[in-house]
């Protein structure tokens, strides 16, 4: 199994992007790894991001690759409980229909 890597210095990171509004980044099982890392963007108004701006970015500002999302989902909001904390749990469970956009095999997203 991999490393333990905490989702907050990714969400740290990518709220540091002029595009993202909100982000959360929750681990989603995997069989090869274990677990895997995505990051549910909320844009800022007219803004586009794609899985390469977001590879681009976070390896503009240095972080770790290990650290970097493995997929990118954009939301128009991300769901909230009634005092807006964002429901990671509720994250994890879109995180696995096949629906939401996601990277192909390369890297490149669909």
């Amino acid at each position: 199994m991999g490393e333990n890597i905490s989702p907050l210095e990714a969400e740290n990171a990518l709220l540091e992007c002029e595009a993202v509004k909100r982000v959360a980044v929750v681990g989603v099982p995997n069989e090869r790894t274990g677990e895997r890392a995505v990051a549910f963007v909320e844009l800022k108004d007219g803004a586009g991001f794609t899985f390469a701006d977001m590879q681009g970015f976070l390896g503009r500002i240095g972080l770790a690759k290990q650290k970097w999302p493995e997929e990118l989902h954009i939301l128009e909001r991300l769901p909230t409980n009634s005092i807006g904390k964002v429901q990671k749990s509720e994250l994890k469970l879109l995180a696995g229909k096949s629906s939401i956009t996601a990277p192909r095999p390369g890297g490149a997203a669909r």
